[in-house]
């Protein structure tokens, strides 16, 4: 992903269906690192695993902030089903990751929360418009092109059945 800004109006080359993973965790006793230390790092490690290769289904992704206490990544996939079997294989990162944080939990209840939503967007149900900033969100998933291509007003990009 480029850092430099484009001073057009562009939007996400995005067509049919969307799918959406937001994740997240928030510190809930700072004291307990043990229990949250943890948690936050496994999903660097995912992620990297994941942008490693190209046949995973993930298409792109951002980390947030919501203050000092919780983390968040907006994950793009190509489907839900890839999004599922990354979730289940034993053999890559979240399984195990998945499983030492729910011992953890069993032992420090509270003491630091995750969270997670999945949303499968149908064709036509998205829209995007970025100006004066470098390919984000969905367009760094997707790669972007000029907003004209698509229409100039959301409503124009949402009816034309495509992002």
């Amino acid at each position: 992903m480029s850092a430099q800004p484009i001073a057009e109006r562009i939007t996400a080359t995005a067509e049919g269906e969307v799918v959406v993973f937001l994740i997240g965790m928030r510190v809930n006793r700072w004291r307990a690192v043990r229990h949250w230390l943890p948690v936050m790092t496994a999903m660097p490690r995912m992620l990297k695993e994941l942008s490693r290769d190209p046949d995973s289904g993930l298409l792109g992704y951002q980390l947030l902030s919501g203050g000092p206490r919780v983390y968040t990544a907006v994950q793009y996939w190509r489907s839900r089903e890839e999004l599922l079997a990354f979730a289940a294989d034993p053999a890559r990162q979240h399984r195990p990751a998945w499983a030492e944080f729910n011992r953890r939990v069993r032992r420090g209840a509270g003491k630091v929360g995750i969270w997670h939503e999945t949303y499968t967007v149908p064709a036509g149900s998205y829209e995007s418009i970025y100006s004066g900033m470098p390919p984000w969100g969905l367009g760094a998933a997707y790669g972007v092109e000029p907003v004209a291509r698509r229409g100039e007003r959301a409503a124009q990009r949402l009816r034309s059945g495509a992002a």
